[in-house]
């Protein structure tokens, strides 16, 4: 019984810390873009089949033939 005096404070002390932590990440943006990273793994800028990467790599080719 004397350990519930214990736990029970210790656990809503816990509790609280991770409400405040959760807003705390809201405030700072943490959750404002969930789908960007998942796209951004998807898509490789060096593969020569994407559009960007192609963009990227002729961008280069121009830059080393000037010089």
């Amino acid at each position: 019984m004397a350990a519930l005096y214990v736990m029970i404070p210790v656990a809503m002390i816990i509790v609280a810390l991770a409400i405040w932590l959760f807003f705390w990440a809201v405030d700072n943006g943490q959750y404002e873009d969930l789908d960007g990273p998942a796209h951004s793994i998807l898509f490789d800028d060096e593969d020569p089949m994407h559009t960007a990467g192609m963009k990227h790599r002729s961008t280069q080719n121009s830059t080393t033939e000037e010089q």
